[in-house]
């Protein structure tokens, strides 16, 4: 009686394999995916299923080839072709609603800024910074209780610019002398939600640190869920284009000052030890990171993954621009001029030529559309300060576990260093 339900389960099993969506491969003949300009880069297209799949090159996502109908009768197919430039050849396969990305690095230390450095750009961030330093230091910090045994932590709020206060949690070893603690501020990536508890436990690294974790925003830490999607759909809606037309409205303008408050609280502590403060930050963590290096020079080491904000002006040396898009196209399909300069200003390939800190740990994926390498590595090249990259050849937008560990390890080394 059993053998007539096996059969129809083995049945079943075979339908479903042969309506299965084909899963998709790309991958280059080179494992690190790195090519001179004009050498040529061979792709391959592996499918769990003979396919009909759509294959488009582009220039790391700008300026795409023709698109290519193949089958791949066999599983797999090679393709090769090449760049005549810095950058990344990126190819993009999908069958259906399966899309598989593979991009070849051609020279990308080679890349260059898109746009100059604005000659006003130190005068005016100089007249926000004097702004700020006319707004008294008044901080409030309110105990909260945490996993985290021997750290003593707060619900941090300091007065800033603007009317949005920076608003984190705040931790420090218990019974830590003056002067003795470096310091590292934790800063978030896109989207609207509360500062994190969980970067408390960072006081304990090392020896022990100052750790404050700030939200992007300067709103309330702790409250429910349904309070920051409230936000995220009301006030803050699209806030990484508001004011987007003028330096004085862009919206970063107040969570990048917000971010030098906060360096004016950790630098006030008598546990800081007077030399040695980490920016930590992944996309839009990534570009405060970059920004905080180019406007503080109390900044001493940063660790900026996939970092957004990087190289807005791409459109003017036909390559793609990264996170957030903040210069849209007009209907003739040409930059927005206002949009274009304002965003010069809040530009990571401009806040990286006057960094001056002792290092920088920059992770990248070659796959990441989000904040494409291209946009990255333009931001990289500018930094004149000791620096590392850590790339993953088939990563999108994230930090993958190596990147995450590289990150944490260059902040610790520094930490050692400084000591």
């Amino acid at each position: 009686m059993k053998f007539p339900a096996l059969f129809l389960l083995l049945a079943v099993v075979a339908q479903a394999q042969q309506s299965a969506a084909p899963t998709l491969k790309v991958i280059t003949d080179r494992p690190d995916a790195t090519y001179k300009i004009g050498e040529t880069a061979t792709f391959t297209i592996e499918s769990s299923q003979p396919a009909e799949v759509m294959l488009v090159f582009s220039k790391d996502g700008v300026q795409p080839q023709p698109a290519k109908k193949v089958k791949l009768e066999g599983g797999k197919l090679s393709l090769s072709s090449k760049l005549d430039e810095p950058g990344f050849l990126q190819l993009r396969a999908t069958s259906g609603k399966v899309t598989a990305l593979a991009a070849a690095a051609y020279d990308p230390l080679q890349i260059k800024p898109s746009m100059p450095v604005p000659e006003d750009f130190d005068a005016f961030w100089t007249a926000q910074k004097a702004a700020l330093a006319k707004v008294p230091l008044k901080s409030t910090l309110t105990p909260v209780t945490t996993a985290v045994k021997s750290v003593e932590a707060f619900d941090l709020q300091v007065e800033c610019l603007g009317g949005k206060p920076v608003s984190g949690y705040f931790g420090r070893p218990q019974g830590a002398k003056p002067k003795s603690l470096p310091a590292i501020l934790h800063v978030h990536g896109a989207g609207v939600r509360s500062s994190g508890l969980g970067s408390i436990s960072w006081a304990l690294n090392e020896g022990g640190m100052l750790s404050l974790d700030i939200n992007a925003h300067g709103i309330p830490n702790g409250q429910p869920a349904e309070f920051y999607t409230a936000l995220q759909n009301g006030e803050l809606k699209d806030y990484s284009k508001s004011g987007n037309k003028d330096r004085e409205t862009v919206y970063f303008k107040g969570m990048f000052l917000r971010l030098i408050r906060a360096i004016d609280f950790l630098t006030a502590q008598p546990e800081w030890d007077g030399k040695t403060l980490i920016v930590f930050g992944s996309s839009q963590g990534g570009f405060q990171a970059l920004a905080a290096a180019g406007l503080d020079s109390r900044v001493t080491f940063i660790c900026a993954g996939v970092p957004a904000g990087c190289d807005h002006t791409g459109s003017q040396a036909n390559r793609v621009n990264g996170w957030p898009k903040i210069v849209p196209n007009g209907p003739d399909g040409k930059p927005d001029p206002a949009a274009l300069q304002a965003s010069r200003y809040f530009d990571c390939v401009n806040f990286a030529t006057r960094a001056k800190c002792k290092g920088a740990a920059v992770t990248v994926g070659f796959i990441d559309t989000t904040c494409p390498p291209t946009s990255v590595y333009a931001a990289y090249n500018a930094l004149t300060v000791p620096k590392t990259i850590h790339f993953d050849t088939l990563a999108g937008h994230t930090n993958t576990p190596a990147a995450q560990k590289f990150m944490q390890q260059a902040a610790f080394k520094h930490v050692r260093d400084m000591k």
